[in-house]
């Protein structure tokens, strides 16, 4: 309640805090902050998701362009939290490995440029809020992870790390590490941290990482307390689309296709959900797996009411199906554009692209709303709060 209070004082104040949302996309941070934080900058090198921020968001607080070529001056005041989902192609189980070497996972140093220079000028963020992939925990043996958390621990950041599936959100399985660091001389309310990690928000790779870190990181790291969501996750079955106007339903041989591609496991699956009667709804993706000493393409299929974790598709075997029954007649279809964007938590007043394979790609490679806006208001709101409490007893 005290927390709330000081947000609604904080808003008729008009001293929202702020953020810079870096590597932005179609603003799905922005979507989740917007309400209760202000934006004071956005930046994206994507001309497509460019366009879709400007669309949603307007276009006075972006910047398009190469992080790594942007000059701290380009920052506009000082902002409370930077948020970076830096790209995770080359820390994902699809790259090759290359970590933040790589090309693309490697542009995160250009995102730690800025926020040395910030430091520099006294403007480095009271919170620093960091989203990637869980292979960003294991990548070159975990010297990625202890590369980025010795970069925090040098700047004077304390920081922990949750690793949250959205499925608990929406229904997609999407899990994504988010690495929450907090400049040391702001005060970290002692209820927002544990002895502990909560088991809900950690795994194995997570520890694993954490007993990595030499007992100076150790002395840094926050295990977060964030809460469970209260709240009851829709079903996929409840989002899909009953005429979409993105993607048209298969040729009956197509279907038949996926059908004989299936495994003995697979195919068992689709043959349960026909015995349980009424229409199932199951997502579907193609896969190369080994069989035999060969690489074939198999189709996986789940009725769980969970959609696969969406992709930014790089070909036709990476875009998710869906596989409707009803007994005997079964349907198959791309997923449509609104239903990826359901996914993603967006509300169906965001304004897509019109081409499917860009709203596709701007929808698969965000950050889920909901997830963020469960960060932001158990973790980031009482932080600032407490922030703006002491400043305001200072004063």
């Amino acid at each position: 309640m005290v927390e709330i209070l000081f947000m609604v004082i904080r808003k008729m104040s008009h001293s929202k805090p702020s953020y810079y949302e870096f590597f932005a996309g179609g603003g799905m941070a922005r979507a989740a902050l917007s309400e209760d934080w202000r934006c004071l900058f956005a930046n994206d090198i994507s001309e497509k998701k460019a366009k879709s921020y400007v669309e949603n968001w307007g276009e006075q607080d972006f910047h398009i362009g190469d992080i790594e070529k942007l000059d701290v001056s380009v920052l506009p005041g000082k902002a409370d939290l930077a948020w970076a989902s830096f790209p995770c192609q080359d820390l994902s189980l699809a790259g090759a490995g290359a970590g933040l070497k790589g090309k693309r996972s490697g542009v995160f140093w250009g995102f730690w440029k800025l926020m040395e220079s910030l430091a520099s000028e006294g403007r480095a963020p009271s919170i620093i809020v960091i989203e990637n992939v869980v292979g960003i925990l294991s990548s070159h043996k975990g010297q990625d992870f202890q590369r980025i958390a010795e970069a925090l621990f040098e700047a004077d950041y304390s920081f922990g790390a949750l690793i949250i599936d959205a499925v608990h959100f929406v229904p997609q399985s999407r899990p994504r590490v988010f690495i929450i660091a907090v400049r040391n001389d702001v005060h970290i309310p002692s209820s927002l941290v544990r002895k502990s990690p909560v088991e809900l928000w950690s795994s194995a790779a997570l520890e694993r990482a954490y007993s990595g870190l030499n007992t100076e990181l150790h002395q840094s790291w926050k295990w977060w307390n964030l809460p469970e969501p209260n709240t009851v996750r829709e079903n996929f079955s409840d989002i899909i689309e009953v005429s979409p106007n993105t993607v048209a339903w298969d040729a009956p041989q197509v279907t038949e296709d996926l059908l004989a591609m299936m495994s003995p496991i697979n195919r068992a699956k689709v043959k349960k959900s026909q015995k349980a009667g009424g229409v199932q709804v199951g997502t579907l993706y193609r896969r190369t797996r080994m069989h035999e000493g060969e690489r074939i393409q198999r189709a996986e299929v789940r009725f769980d009411e969970v959609a696969g974790c969406l992709r930014t598709p790089a070909g036709g075997s990476s875009r998710q199906r869906l596989l409707v029954v009803n007994r005997d007649k079964i349907r198959s279809r791309l997923i449509s554009a609104r239903e990826t964007a359901r996914l993603m938590g967006l509300s169906d007043a965001y304004v897509l692209p019109e081409n499917y394979n860009e709203a596709y790609h701007l929808t698969g490679d965000g950050v889920v709303v909901p997830v963020v806006g469960h960060i932001k208001q158990h973790l980031l709101n009482p932080i600032m709060n407490a922030e703006y409490r002491r400043i305001s007893k200072a004063a």
